[in-house]
């Protein structure tokens, strides 16, 4: 034994020195670590979809006149969204390529690629900062609506969160940073050309439009001050704040202004007549963090360029008349004029005045890992028309997101929602990052 306990001490001495060396001869590679010039990620889904229709609805009626009887409509979606970047001492360039494609039992079948996002950056300062091309401006603290987001396409509230495409732009962000009551200041110039190929479906053509928004950091509230005027739509002006009262209340509101605002009324009898005019919009919301993770989302939102209650019913009069003189003789006139009037806002969504917002959203609950359940609730308060989401998300995958999403919409005739082509909707969303 003692031979023994001899011959092992000598060998734990000589693994000393080994050890020693061995560990001076370890090197940091530094480049493994090192911020890397270009980034790369993507996006693929798949979003199958089941939608239980209402043939007597008006949107039906509008869109399958000639398939009165349909029930069901299935459809199969896929989405790939690729962006990367690459950046070079003070210059930068994204992009964000979306590929959507759709296809439905009715036999009808869709592709669309286009660039959401695709701009230079330079930034010759640490407060200057230079971004020319296509770019989502992101003006706006609603969640499912914003306002004053001028200069950027608008939610689909259903979805607030995805990706949007973004239009062409020249801006600029100018930051200054201060010790006080005011923090920072900020100031973003944005001049939005409108022509042919550039921005052709924003408005007026042939106009060269300037933008801007003014960010305040006082008192701990963030605050806005937009502008938009040139041409290519009326001018407008707007102001946003947010608060957070405490860690986990936070309120926000928005308010738009806008001048010379048109659209197009219909009397009871279709007569079509353009009404001008100011409008004005305002949003007022909050989050709210339980204790338990319990996310509450409130809004409301209000736009007097939105259709009153009569207005909508006349139109679905007119939707009405034209399928019925399509049913007796073929003639598709009144359908025709109905299309066009959709397309000239009827059709957009939550077309009229006011709406309650509502989104509940609980993390793991019972302790269930990477499961989020949650319900949101869209109300049209002029006519109490509703539309009723319920969620659930599971992440308990590296990379996945599975989404399985339903939709019941509630309401009588002559009402937003209950003139929809679809009275359910029941959606799997499949999607991997990379």
């Amino acid at each position: 034994m003692r031979r023994f306990g001899l011959l092992f001490l000598a060998i734990l001495l000589c693994s000393i020195p080994s050890a020693t060396r061995a560990e001076e001869s370890y090197t940091l590679d530094l480049s493994e670590i090192e911020k890397k010039p270009y980034s790369f990620a993507g996006y693929v889904e798949a979003r199958p979809a089941l939608y239980g229709l209402d043939s007597s609805s008006a949107f039906y009626r509008l869109r399958y006149f000639d398939d009165p009887k349909r029930q069901i409509l299935g459809e199969a979606n896929g989405r790939v969204r690729l962006e990367g970047s690459y950046e070079k001492s003070l210059f930068r360039v994204f992009a964000r390529l979306n590929t959507d494609l759709q296809y439905n039992d009715s036999a009808h079948a869709s592709e669309r690629t286009t660039f959401y996002e695709a701009y230079a950056s330079a930034k010759p300062a640490d407060f200057f900062k230079i971004d020319v091309g296509k770019k989502t401006l992101k003006w706006g603290k609603g969640y499912a609506w914003n306002p004053v987001a001028f200069a950027d396409r608008p939610k689909d509230p259903d979805d607030p969160e995805q990706a949007m495409e973004g239009y062409i732009v020249a801006t600029a962000d100018i930051i200054r940073s201060f010790d006080g009551p005011l923090k920072t200041v900020s100031f973003s110039p944005v001049l939005f050309p409108v022509y042919d190929h550039i921005n052709s479906n924003f408005g007026q053509n042939n106009t060269l439009n300037a933008a801007g928004r003014l960010y305040f950091l006082f008192y701990d509230t963030d605050i806005d001050v937009m502008f938009m005027t040139g041409g290519g739509r009326p001018d407008r002006y707007g102001f946003d704040f947010s608060r957070n009262l405490t860690t986990n209340f936070e309120i926000h509101g928005e308010y738009a202004w806008i001048r010379n605002n048109r659209k197009t009324v219909l009397n009871a009898a279709g007569a079509a007549r353009t009404v001008e005019g100011e409008a004005h919009s305002f949003l007022f919301g909050l989050r709210y963090l339980t204790s338990f993770d319990l996310t509450a989302i409130v809004e409301f939102y209000s736009t007097s360029a939105g259709f009153h209650r009569d207005e909508m019913k006349n139109f679905y009069s007119l939707i009405s008349r034209g399928f019925d003189a399509y049913t007796k003789t073929g003639d598709l006139a009144g359908l025709a004029r109905s299309i066009q009037l959709a397309e000239s806002g009827y059709a957009r969504p939550n077309a009229m005045r006011n709406y309650l917002y509502a989104r509940l959203s609980q993390k793991e609950p019972f302790d269930i890992l990477y499961f989020t359940p949650s319900l949101t609730c869209m109300v049209n308060t002029d006519d109490f028309s509703a539309n009723i989401l319920p969620e659930i998300l599971y992440t308990g995958i590296t990379n996945l997101e599975l989404r399985l999403r339903a939709g019941v919409l509630i309401g009588g005739r002559n009402t937003e929602f209950g003139e929809k082509q679809n009275t359910w909707r029941i959606e799997l969303r499949a999607g991997y990052y990379f």
